[in-house]
């Protein structure tokens, strides 16, 4: 197989989740902006209260509102991240399609935010949760949560396998240890 063959083998799954996420992640954006003027609130599922509402805001900065008017700065780490997972899937073995499908949440979130910053200079968010009076989470939307979902579903993962191997590790030595305490002390120790 030709090596552009090979490369697509190894990222599609990452470009059809990126695909979905960014499709998504815009469709939402745009239903919000003709939707619910700016700053102002609707209550999607009426058991849920102010507990759970889209609210149209703008954020200039990154997560939570940091740093911002670092436009620039947010399309380079976009375009960045989204490369370094185009060159790093296809060197994923054949059946790590789970790492597949979090690396194409990460991507797909980070370019649905960055979409957002090149078009408009700003990204929408508008999905608020929390108590009411006491503390809401900061406005996010489907980019930031397929990008969060990714990282701590990646998290988990290299943990689950780090103890795995751990556990095969011991387990190998383990079972070194009880073989050696079989072999015979000396090669007469059976002719005695």
């Amino acid at each position: 197989m030709n090596a552009i063959g090979k490369w697509v083998r190894g990222v599609w799954i990452v470009l059809l989740v990126a695909a979905v996420v960014i499709g998504l992640d815009q469709a939402t954006k745009e239903w919000v902006r003709i939707n619910i003027p700016k700053y102002s609130h609707i209550v999607p599922i009426p058991q849920l209260g102010q507990a759970f509402v889209f609210e149209h805001v703008d954020n200039f900065g990154a997560a939570f509102g940091i740093l911002k008017m670092h436009r620039g700065v947010f399309i380079g780490v976009a375009v960045i991240v989204a490369v370094a997972i185009l060159v790093y899937a296809p060197r994923l073995s054949a059946d790590q399609k789970l790492i597949r499908v979090i690396l194409g949440l990460q991507m797909g979130g980070a370019l649905g935010n960055a979409i957002d910053r090149m078009i408009q200079g700003y990204v929408t968010d508008f999905i608020r949760m929390g108590i009411p009076g006491v503390y809401y989470w900061p406005n996010y939307n489907i980019a930031d949560s397929a990008i969060v979902v990714g990282v701590i579903s990646l998290g988990m993962l290299l943990l689950r396998e780090d103890l795995m191997r751990e556990r095969a590790a011991k387990q190998q030595s383990s079972e070194q240890s009880s073989s050696r305490q079989r072999l015979p002390n000396s090669p007469t120790a059976e002719g005695e």
